[in-house]
């Protein structure tokens, strides 16, 4: 074919007509359309094969409900469908839309895929789409003029579906979802707030964390199904469930099977930077965590450079609950918008409600991971960010931790103060870090976490110490703060020589006059009172007092504090004739200073209320603690914890003057409000707990008592550890109310466990550590081991008079308890003279009103009882019964004790016409007072019908044993002591009726329980013995008693003593049943 001729063309049509233009010209072209270009799109049909969608993951786990979500949209016939999945990037988008397509009955076609991240991309997906239409015309036509012809037969054919996967403009995409409306688009998008004009939009969030498990295990073991997965779990929480993450992780460990999740986590911990930008062999590197985040990351700081620096912030701190005060200084247009791009990208999560952000961890682990590769994570980059993220948090803190007002703030701040702190190495830290660190750290202490106060405070002084230097006054304050939280928790054998070196330090730096080291000085002297030297303590406190009073004058409120802590440490001596004065003379000059409602002005009213309880006053101690209560909740709000405190101190002395009625309701509403306060782990709350168990021990609730003080015990444990001071005492007060309800089983372990435990802890000249001691003391008499009980009694008190000094409350209870053992082996020649020395010398302490001087007085009655000695006895008994009617009101338990006492001293003169009405009165008042079921009144009702006994009247007598007995049964158990008296009694009831065929089984039974209960030696035990060879002599059995009596009578000799009453009595026994007399005694 030739042509020829000036501007002639030649055209091949290869026997086919000629359809188009033929152009001439000195530029021109001739270009030959193939025939279908000329058939309109509408008129284009699908070919076979046209879908083009990516493999289809082939470890898809989870997303139904977002499943379900994009499924709920095909219901919507006859209307265009735009649905929109955004998320972060990695969070698994684009596997979801390719699941989706290609599994769900969906009944689109064709499927067609079109990356969609710009304008060109979503050209040349349409180009695509029309030439696989018409291969023809790609020779043929532009890649602009083959994405018209596709817009075209999109917007004039339907039942198509079109994913446009990772569109990051919304304009891209805007003409074509405009004019295509005959089919259904899914649009996945790292943007979250471009989609209102969608049907359905779907949040894409993490995988739980059985999904993500399942993700990363399937794909591990896919070739190696044996491997060792010890760490899987934790791996993928550290990658925050990602399933971009999850895949990376778990394709590097399918490729390397001989390293574990574990090692993987050690690596990445190690080397961060190249874990996240490396993963298999055979995965695309754009397939990487670091390079998918990478492109947003530089879209972002494209459009606003801010909100990459403010990511890089908010890198440092915890991902959720973010507040907006981190996010740094920028005013608030610039702050906004770098947020709402953030946002708008899904590398944050705004919670409207809260006014917080979140941000993924991972996203958070990988921006603050420096990498020199990468120009969004510089070193200078992470490093500029971290300062702010420092700036941000030390301009959030609120200026005091005290004060409940700022706990709000302080609660917000602190997950974000954590996990800046994990984040952060020491060799980063500033003065800046150090002084959030040290407030934290005091904040905590405040709010009762004493291990977490130690960390950080440990932290402060690190840094101080290697920025300021060991002598500067901050490095000096936070060795002092230290030394505070070592005291918190006990532990003094750090508290005490860290005190030490700072004061010797504050002497050589700051001089001695320097109020610092006057400060230092007073810690030092409460650290060795905390320790029980208070040897060292007051002479220290009353050292600081003459200096304070010297250097800043009696009047200023660090003189003052130093007056009450020396009033405090006079009062945990025993010496309440120097505290109370102290505290009085603090309180007026507080009130004439700081005025009436100063926090401590009301401290010091409380303290006072505490010292006139401590001395029996109660007259005084509870108008001064309501007054202090009602001004507290006035000045600080019902809430302060303050408040709180005033609250318990004001329960405990409603409880020591016997009101456990106002007590306990007190102690309920004070715990309730702690709980809610300040937290159920809080050491408050757990004291509070404490107390009100204390209360219900009281009051004879041991089925509320004892579970409440083992929680307190279990949360105190798990709380402050096993060592911490008020666990022991929690130990101790569990130990104490099993040793109440009868249970010396678990009582006495107890007992010896906490001796042991505070022995190792506090020292064994420790006030507790003598207080168990005694404690100890007192379950071994009250198992009848007095064996055990009088050496540990005689040493007890040996070491509190060297310790405490001779004149110690601690030291005269302590000889009040070790004459009651002499009394309880019938040792009344040591007995009554220890009683009569203990009673003069707590009228010479205490004053002759205070409640330990009226218990010496009634102990010493019983003393001359148990002698015989019944002309002092009861005057005695009656004077002491008129001071506590007097002294602490005619309800108080310890009245209602004196006069039971006095009834059983009128029953022993045999003088039962003053005894049962007394017995008959005490059972009403105690009835009314306790209840029916407290021990006392179940005391009471058994001394009453013992009463009825001994005037002949079984017919009362009788039935008040046996309802008593029942009831003993029901309240306190079958093996409580007390239970098995009242069996014993009721037995002798039976026997003085001519019973016999009920006596003789239930004493049997009575001996065969306190045998097993009790041991074969202890004093009831032998006893029972005694009684049931009585009963068996009464029945004309002496082949059976005079054994018994022989038996018991050894036994009795070798555990009490020859000259012990209850000796005494059944040598009596034996000799008149082996004399044939009629006629015998019956020990108590």
């Amino acid at each position: 074919m030739e042509a020829s001729g000036t501007r002639s063309v030649a055209i091949d049509t290869r026997g086919g007509a000629l359809l188009g233009s033929v152009l001439t010209g000195d530029s021109a072209t001739a270009i030959q359309l193939p025939p279908e270009a000329f058939v309109p799109p509408a008129h284009v049909p699908a070919p076979p094969g046209l879908d083009n969608l990516p493999a289809r993951p082939a470890l898809f786990v989870g997303r139904a409900r977002e499943l379900e979500r994009l499924d709920a949209a095909l219901a919507s016939q006859g209307q265009a469908v735009v649905q929109a999945v955004h998320g972060l990037g990695g969070i698994g988008k684009s596997a979801l839309a390719a699941h989706w397509a290609a599994t769900r009955p969906h009944g689109h076609t064709p499927l067609r895929w079109i990356t969609a991240d710009s304008a060109a991309a979503v050209q040349q997906g349409l180009a695509d789409l029309a030439t696989a239409l018409q291969p023809a015309l790609a020779r043929a036509l532009t890649a602009q003029e083959l994405a018209e012809r596709a817009a075209q037969w999109l917007a004039t054919h339907t039942g198509w579906l079109i994913v446009l996967d990772n569109v990051n403009d919304p304009a891209d995409i805007a003409a074509l979802t405009a004019r295509a409306r005959g089919g259904r688009f899914l649009i996945t998008s790292r943007l979250a707030t471009a989609w209102t004009h969608a049907t359905t939009v779907v949040r894409l969030d993490i995988l739980t964390p059985a999904e993500s498990l399942a993700l990363f295990t399937r794909i591990t073991t896919a070739q190696h199904p044996g491997r060792d997965l010890d760490g899987a779990t934790e791996l993928c929480e550290e990658l925050g469930h990602l399933p971009l993450a999850i895949e990376q992780a778990a394709a590097y460990l399918a490729q390397n099977p001989l390293t574990t999740p574990r090692t993987y986590l050690h690596f990445l911990a190690r080397h961060p930077a190249d874990m996240y930008r490396h993963t298999a062999a055979t995965t695309p590197t754009e397939h990487t965590i670091a390079r998918t985040w990478n492109i947003t990351l530089h879209r972002i700081t494209t459009l606003q450079p801010h909100a990459a620096d403010l990511l890089r912030t908010l890198a440092w701190y915890a991902p959720d609950h973010i507040p907006t005060t981190l996010t740094g200084p920028a005013d608030p247009p610039t702050r906004d918008a770098a947020l709402g791009l953030l946002a708008a990208y899904s590398m944050i999560t705004p919670d409207a409600p809260t006014g917080t952000v979140a941000v993924h961890r991972l996203v958070q682990a990988l921006t603050r991971t420096p990498d020199p590769h990468d120009p969004h994570r510089t070193p200078e980059l992470v490093d500029q960010a971290r300062q702010q993220a420092t700036t941000n948090l030390h301009t959030a803190l609120p200026d005091t931790w005290s004060t409940p007002a700022t706990w709000p703030t302080w609660r917000t701040l602190l997950p974000h103060i954590d996990a800046f702190t994990e984040h952060t190495t020491l060799d980063t830290d500033t003065t800046t870090t150090a002084y959030i660190l040290s407030k934290t750290g005091l904040f905590l202490d405040n709010q009762g976490q004493p291990g977490r106060t130690i960390t950080y405070l440990q932290r402060a002084l690190t840094d101080r110490t290697r920025v300021l230097g060991e002598d500067h006054p901050d490095t000096l304050s936070s060795r002092n703060n230290l030394a505070g939280a070592y005291q918190a928790v006990g532990d003094l054998g750090r508290a005490i020589p860290l005190y030490e070196r700072t004061l010797t330090d504050m002497v050589r730096v700051l001089g001695e006059d320097n109020p610092d080291t006057l400060t230092s000085r007073n810690n030092l002297a409460g650290a060795y009172q905390a320790v029980g030297d208070l040897g060292r303590a007051i002479p220290l406190f009353e050292q600081t007092l003459t200096d304070m009073v010297r250097v800043l004058g009696e009047d200023n409120p660090d003189t003052l504090t130093s007056r009450n802590n020396l009033a405090y440490a006079y009062q945990s001596a025993g010496d309440l004739g120097r505290a109370i004065p102290l505290y009085e003379q603090t309180l007026t000059d507080r009130t004439r200073v700081l005025g009436e409602d100063h926090p401590s002005t009301l401290a010091s009213r409380n303290n006072l209320a505490g010292a006139y309880e401590s001395v029996g006053d109660l007259g005084r101690a509870i108008p001064l603690f309501e007054q202090t209560l009602t001004d507290r909740t006035r000045v600080l709000g019902e809430d302060h914890p303050d408040t709180l405190s005033s609250r318990n101190n004001l329960a405990g002395a409603y409880r020591s003057v016997g009101d456990l009625g106002r007590a306990i309701p007190l102690y309920e509403q004070t715990l309730t409000d702690r709980t809610r306060v300040l937290g159920e782990d809080h050491p408050d709350t757990l004291s509070s707990r404490n107390n009100l168990a204390g209360a219900y021990r009281s009051v004879g609730d041991l089925g509320r008592a004892i579970p409440l003080y083992e929680q307190t015990l279990t949360d105190m444990v798990r709380v402050l550890g096993e060592d911490h001071p008020s666990t022991l005492a929690s130990r101790n007060n569990l130990a104490y109310v099993y040793e109440s309800v009868g249970d010396l089983g678990r009582a006495i372990p107890l007992f010896e466990q906490t001796l042991t435990d505070r022995t190792r802890v506090l020292g064994e000249d420790h006030p507790d550590t003598l207080a168990s001691r005694n404690n100890l003391a007192g379950a071994y008499q009250a198992a009848g081991d007095l064996g055990r009980a009088i050496p540990l009694y005689e040493q007890t008190l040996t070491d509190m008079v060297r310790v405490l000094g001779e004149d110690h409350p601690s030291t005269l209870t302590s000889r009040n308890n070790l004459a009651g053992a002499y009394e309880s082996v019938g040792d009344l020649g040591r007995a009554i003279p220890l009683f009569e020395q203990t009673l003069t010398d707590m009228v010479r302490v205490l004053g002759e009103d205070h409640p330990d001087t009226l218990a010496s007085r009634n102990n010493l009655a019983g003393a001359y009882q148990s002698a015989g000695d019944l002309g002092r006895a009861i005057p005695l008994y009656e004077q002491t019964l008129t001071d506590r009617t007097r002294v602490l009101g005619e309800d108080h338990p310890s009245t209602l004790n004196s006069r039971n006492n006095l009834a059983g001293a009128y029953e022993s003169v045999g003088d039962l016409g003053r005894a049962i009405p007394l017995y008959e009165q005490t059972l009403t008042d105690r009835t009314r007072v306790l209840g029916e079921d407290h021990p006392s009144t179940l005391a009471s009702r058994n001394n009453l019908a013992g009463a009825y006994e001994s005037v002949g009247d079984l017919g009362r007598a009788i039935p008040l044993f046996e309802q008593t007995l029942t009831d003993r049964t029901r309240v306190l158990g079958e093996d409580h002591p007390d239970t098995l008296t009242s069996r014993n009694g009721l037995a002798g009831a039976y026997e003085s009726v001519g019973d016999l065929g009920r006596a003789i089984p239930l004493f049997e039974q009575t001996l065969t329980d306190r045998t097993r209960v009790l041991g074969e030696d202890h004093p009831d035990t032998l006893t029972s013995r005694n009684n049931l060879a009585g009963a068996y002599e009464s029945a004309g059995d002496l082949g059976r008693a005079i054994p018994l009596y022989e038996q018991t009578l050894t036994d009795a000799e070798r555990v009490l003593g020859q000259e012990h009453p209850i000796t005494v009595t059944v040598r009596g026994n034996l000799t008149a049943a082996i004399a044939g007399r009629e006629g015998r005694a019956k020990p108590s």
